[in-house]
């Protein structure tokens, strides 16, 4: 059983960006929320606890690849699997 406990375990830096080497598939498959700074956020494109900062996207803004413009808040980053009951 500490395989499962190794698995309820959240990365210290987590990226939902396929091209990113903090990318891990099978962690996003399950429900992750992410709470900064006590508040709830839902578009969320990385995190890192540690360092204590959070990548949102910036509106519809996008680069010339098509990839969404992100702005990097710093404060206090919380994440979780979110339990479906």
């Amino acid at each position: 059983m500490t395989d499962q406990t190794a698995t309820d375990e959240l990365p210290d830096r987590l990226s939902t960006d396929p091209r990113s080497p903090y990318y891990d598939a099978a962690i996003l498959s399950r429900d992750i929320g992410v709470r900064f700074k006590g508040v709830e956020k839902n578009n969320v494109e990385e995190y890192c606890v540690s360092e204590g900062w959070i990548r949102v996207a910036a509106g519809n803004a996008r680069d010339r690849y098509g990839n969404p413009l992100t702005i990097k808040l710093t404060g206090t980053v919380e994440p979780y699997f979110r339990t479906g009951s």
